[in-house]
């Protein structure tokens, strides 16, 4: 027992803060990238050999997990059926842990034979694979277990942890990732998986991820400054172009919100890369109305921009940050009186 509680205090000691992508800009991935295509439809039978091939040419220990990451994002299937399965059936167990563990055994030997045989899975899985190719090449890498916050679990409120995702060190920093979001998404009107690789997820800005994935163990958000599972799960939601463009919202830190009639509305976002901000539109959403607004923007220190809008009536509002059409966040706007 000493010892397992000495190799997790050593383990969180190394931790280094706000890793992100950014460390690595003078290195290109596209060799890394195209190895990985190289080997697209590759099967699951042979796991040391499918790291060997997707690594040996590689000369560093980023390109070569950046290999790995993007063959995994770009063949693994989301399970679209079985992630509403395992909810629905944790959601019934909540309150009986024996009933809930033993599910969880069974599921868990569902998910890894359905891995290898179709290339086709849940979070856990692609973490799995992951952290076993990565393994495999002597590369660190783990399992983060927590809670994954978006669109569709926003009105859940996350009593167990939903989503896993990866920790992989790289000289000797630690950095975030999670080939589940950058994998695509599920066309429920087609019931199809969409494979479309989104490269915000890999090695991403820990403050942005914390935005949307809060782990069991809260050393793994590698933040100095660690939000607290209350103000996660109230905060604004964040959409996977916030990844894409690289900008998300920090004020309010609430996703709702209320304000008088008539005066002004102040909404603040950062900037990981320089952002159009003539680009910035708000959605605005009332009952069944639909209105796109142009807001004035400005540039502020600290990769800021600031975005105001003044309402002009009263009433609850849902209000999408987008740049052009694309939403980054929502907020729901309360528009009170002005009495």
């Amino acid at each position: 027992m000493i010892k397992w509680i000495f190799l997790v205090i050593s383990l969180i000691s190394q931790l280094k803060i706000e890793a992100q992508i950014s460390d690595f800009k003078n290195i290109n991935f596209k060799n890394a990238d195209a190895i990985a295509y190289s080997y697209k439809g590759n099967d699951l039978s042979n796991l040391p050999g499918l790291a060997r091939n997707l690594t040996h040419n590689l000369p560093s220990d980023v390109e070569k997990f950046r290999s790995i990451y993007t063959w995994v994002s770009t063949n693994i299937e989301c399970d679209y059926t079985g992630c509403k399965k395992n909810i629905t059936k944790r959601s019934r167990y909540q309150n009986d842990s024996l009933e809930r563990n033993k599910w969880d055994k069974s599921f868990s030997n569902q998910v890894f034979i359905k891995l290898i045989k179709e290339k086709k899975t849940i979070c856990t899985g692609y973490a799995y694979l992951v952290k076993t190719l990565a393994n495999l090449e002597n590369i660190n890498c783990e399992i983060i277990d927590g809670f994954g916050r978006n669109e569709s679990s926003i009105d859940s409120e996350l009593k167990f942890p939903n989503h896993s995702w990866n920790a992989v060190q790289l000289n000797n920093k630690w950095y975030l990732c999670d080939a589940t979001w950058s994998s695509g998404a599920y066309n429920l009107s087609k019931f199809t998986f969409e494979f479309n690789y989104n490269d915000g997820y890999f090695l991403a800005n820990p403050e942005l991820f914390a935005k949307d994935h809060y782990p069991n163990d809260n050393s793994w958000l590698l933040l100095s400054q660690k939000p607290l599972f209350s103000e996660f799960l109230i905060a604004p939601i964040v959409y996977d172009n916030a990844y894409k463009y690289a900008v998300f919202p920090i004020e309010p830190s609430t996703m709702n919100v209320e304000v008088k009639k008539n005066e002004e509305t102040i909404f603040i976002l950062k900037e990981i890369k320089t952002t159009d901000i003539n680009s910035i539109f708000l959605q605005i959403n009332y009952g069944s109305s639909i209105e796109f607004v142009k807001p004035k923007t400005e540039l502020l220190k600290n990769d800021r921009i600031k975005i105001n809008y003044t309402f002009n009536n009263i009433g609850t509002y849902d209000v999408h940050i987008n740049l052009g059409i694309h939403p980054i966040c929502t907020y729901v706007v309360k528009v009170k009186s002005a009495k």
